[in-house]
């Protein structure tokens, strides 16, 4: 009888474990998404100003010359 009860005991606790490791998948895939979002929010924005910087520069030294 002993080993019966052990048995089912294990396969909840396999359940159990399976159903974590689903979750952790999924918040692994959340927080990568979330990581993958953050990178392109700063570095779109940092890369355009690469390009706006100079142009904003150079109309400014044009509006110093009148």
């Amino acid at each position: 009888m002993e080993d019966q009860e052990l048995r089912q005991k294990i396969e909840v606790l396999e359940k159990k474990v399976d159903a974590v490791y689903i979750s952790a998948e999924k918040t692994r895939k959340y927080f990568l998404g979330v990581i993958v979002v953050s990178v392109i929010a700063f570095v779109l924005p940092l890369f355009g100003l690469i390009f706006a910087i100079p142009s904003l520069l150079t109309g400014y030294a044009d509006l110093g010359g009148i």
